[in-house]
């Protein structure tokens, strides 16, 4: 593989995230739905990802156990089995209600930031800064639904093979997910024009995660609860120019994810907002912080 693609993988890679910055171009996303992409009995059945990719499946995956790898080696996971087991079974319920074709891996990272990422090939990256400040099990599985939904789409790849057609584009932007303290490669570069093409990829992320939490039995207001919580709160927002940033503006999305509620998934009684699995969850993690317990 070309030097140039992987290091164009590894700075898209540390940006496909989950929390980020708050500003973005206002440019609104553009791209027209398949019938499938809005039919909720197609999902696991339908392939979402779009447009040319250079890595095989196989491929993606090594790619993505070895990115996965440096994030350890710079991080401190936290690897509590009461924590870890109920996540990783809300992901994989998640997961089979999804169209990822690749196993997913999620693990948390101790940390007081508000921070969460996708790699490519499945491994999910959640800091417990962010998992204290949810409200209910139906916004931890939103979560871990636009995780999933990025490793659906493969967007980290896909992103990184757009960009390499793209170097003709050559003002650079330097890779650091806005608000994030996890790991980043500071002499790595990325096109202007790939922001863009991330902004909408954030967008799909939230069409489709949305979706799967619905299909696994969610409410889906739980999924607009989450955006609004972390990004309406300020907590990731960042002094980064709109053009710079990666991420679609807030009123932009609700809107769409409204949108998508109203149109494409029909109303329901007894769907799941919280349940006592995750107080029980919440309580753990606050007495593993009081008792310093990592």
């Amino acid at each position: 593989m070309k030097a140039q693609r992987l290091t164009a993988l590894a700075i898209l890679a540390f940006t496909i995230s989950s929390c980020g910055g708050a500003l973005a171009s206002s440019r609104p996303h553009t791209k027209k739905r398949s019938k499938s992409d809005a039919d909720i009995s197609a999902i696991g059945h339908r392939h979402i990802a779009q447009g040319p990719n250079l890595y095989s499946l196989e491929r993606e995956k090594q790619l993505g156990e070895a990115l996965s790898e440096k994030v350890e080696q710079s991080s401190r996971l936290l690897t509590d089995p009461a924590i870890t087991e109920y996540i990783d079974r809300i992901a994989q319920t998640v997961a089979k209600n999804s169209d990822a074709v690749m196993p997913i891996t999620v693990r948390v990272i101790d940390s007081d930031s508000v921070d969460a990422f996708t790699l490519p090939g499945g491994y999910q990256y959640v800091s417990r800064g962010l998992l204290l400040r949810l409200a209910g099990e139906g916004e931890l599985a939103s979560v871990l639904a636009r995780g999933i939904a990025h490793t659906a789409l493969r967007s980290a790849t896909t992103l990184a093979t757009r960009a390499e057609i793209m170097q003709s584009a050559t003002v650079p932007l330097i890779n650091s997910a806005p608000g994030s303290s996890f790991p980043s490669d500071n002499n790595l570069a990325v096109p202007l024009t790939s922001l863009k093409m991330h902004s909408d990829d954030e967008l799909d992320a939230d069409y489709f995660g949305i979706q799967y939490l619905y299909k696994t039995g969610y409410d889906p207001e739980c999924f607009i609860n989450f955006v609004q919580r972390i990004w309406g709160s300020g907590t990731t927002a960042t002094n980064v120019p709109a053009i710079f940033s990666a991420y679609p503006p807030l009123d932009e999305r609700l809107a769409a994810l409204r949108n998508e509620i109203s149109k494409i998934l029909p109303p329901r009684d007894g769907a799941t907002v919280s349940t006592p699995e995750f107080d029980a969850f919440k309580d753990r993690f606050r007495a593993l912080k009081s008792d310093g317990q990592k």
